[in-house]
């Protein structure tokens, strides 16, 4: 049971990664052609707000679904979603038809659909991995989204070339039917139902709730949630800058295109470490220091200016993202009941990005009107040997802003102490599928 459950594991893993390659390969094609057209952060920013607004809205339904239906149907009715989203955009090039405000509305469709995935997923690996080796799990999930971000600059740069952005999307379109086929033909456990789900629940008000009331009851596990907003708006905000930013400095689609696989690189190297060594316990000792450092490198970025200062930087900020991600995944993993786990993992997204929006909003926004035409204007001398006085640095002041107000947050959340000991005072679950009894 434990080795089809693990091999289970694997499938879904694989596909999904192959999945997310095509996904991100167009998102790079689409991005550079943006970019290149309106000279502008601005319309990249908001494909990153249309992108995030689901996840706030829709994440408590798809914590529902999660647990309730079949995990299995619901990856799929997910992926069927996105797929849809990039069939309309193919339709949309090809036709010579496309405009911005179209791929505005399919972000939105594309992350409202990505949304039921995410709870049903990660509620998914409780069912089939056991507790000494969920961290590994979990660092290995954590490395998917990265391995998409290393490979799809590469194979898009040469596809975009070859068979043109129209190839490119018919791709991503082959991966998502994959993923599809692949997710309805495994077997995931439905978890066994707990005492305190039922107590939670009651009317659908009360269900659509139940997550946020168990969180907030959770006091240090709340805590540490309301904490992950700040990093989560300051890094979403830096990074949506990294095509112009990148392309200001150096004007070369093939260099952003290995800078940006750099920034993939480090994750996916910092997820297989991850996925060996397992972390520390308690969980919370990997978490903070690893935000601390990611912040410490996102100002770095902030600063240099070569190209090979730029890919070892890059390389070194995302490295830490797995620990993090992924000791705090598993935390939430032992310290929920499993059939809580999609409507409480749902409400902790929402939460976590509640404010992230706004970075979208107003990162383009003062990246355009602000930061950049302030270049060598009348205050700029204050900041010219910190960040220079070239196209770009007025981005970069920005993203050394974020990284250092990061730095100040994570420290701070550190010495919290229900934060810093929320392991020890909070009691841990045992995953049981239906059917199982306890001894």
């Amino acid at each position: 049971m434990a080795t089809r459950s693990l091999r289970t594991f694997y499938l879904l893993i694989l596909t999904q990664t192959l999945s997310i390659i095509g996904s991100n390969m167009t998102s790079f094609a689409v991005g550079i052609q943006i970019y290149r057209d309106t000279s502008e952060a601005t319309p990249l920013a908001m494909v990153g707000f249309f992108s995030v607004i689901p996840m706030i809205l829709a994440a408590g339904a798809a914590g529902v679904l999660a647990d309730r239906w079949d995990r299995r149907y619901v990856m799929a009715i997910s992926d069927s979603g996105q797929a849809l989203g990039t069939l309309l955009l193919l339709i949309s090039f090809a036709s010579g038809a496309f405009q911005l405000w179209h791929l505005y509305i399919i972000t939105l469709l594309q992350s409202t659909f990505y949304i039921f995935q995410r709870p049903a997923f990660s509620a998914s690996i409780t069912m089939l991995i056991p507790d000494k080796h969920r961290d590994r799990a979990n660092a290995i999930q954590q490395i998917t989204g990265p391995t998409g971000r290393l490979i799809a600059p590469i194979f898009a740069g040469f596809l975009y070339a070859l068979v043109g952005l129209a190839g490119v999307l018919l791709i991503d379109l082959a991966t998502f039917v994959l993923a599809i086929v692949v997710v309805l033909a495994v077997q995931i456990p439905r978890p066994k139902r707990t005492e305190e789900a039922q107590t939670l629940e009651g009317n659908r008000w009360q269900q659509a709730t139940v997550g946020l009331r168990y969180l907030i009851s959770k006091k240090p596990i709340f805590l540490l949630v309301l904490y992950t907003t700040i990093p989560n708006f300051l890094v979403n905000g830096a990074l949506i800058l990294n095509t112009p930013y990148l392309l200001s400095l150096n004007n070369s689609e093939k260099l952003l295109g290995i800078l940006t696989a750099a920034l993939g690189a480090g994750n996916v190297v910092g997820g297989l470490i991850m996925g060996v060594w397992g972390g520390t316990r308690p969980r919370i000792h990997t978490i903070l220091p690893s935000n601390v450092l990611l912040a410490l490198f996102l100002a770095i970025y902030g600063l240099v200016r070569t190209p090979l200062s730029l890919g070892i930087v890059l390389f070194l900020m995302l490295f830490w993202l797995p620990f993090a991600n992924a000791a705090f995944m598993s935390i939430l993993q032992i310290k929920i009941p499993a059939d809580l786990q999609g409507r409480v993992m749902a409400t902790r997204l929402q939460v976590s990005l509640i404010i992230t929006p706004l970075a979208y909003l107003v990162y383009g926004p003062l990246a355009d009107r602000v930061f950049e035409p302030a270049v060598g204007g009348l205050w700029w001398h204050w900041v010219e040997p910190i960040v220079g006085g070239n196209p770009g640095s007025g981005m970069g002041l920005m993203i050394f802003a974020s990284g250092i107000l990061m730095i100040i947050a994570g420290i701070v959340a550190y010495i919290v102490p229900s934060i810093r000991n929320l392991e020890a005072s909070l009691p841990n679950y045992v995953a049981e599928a239906e059917g199982m009894h306890s001894a």
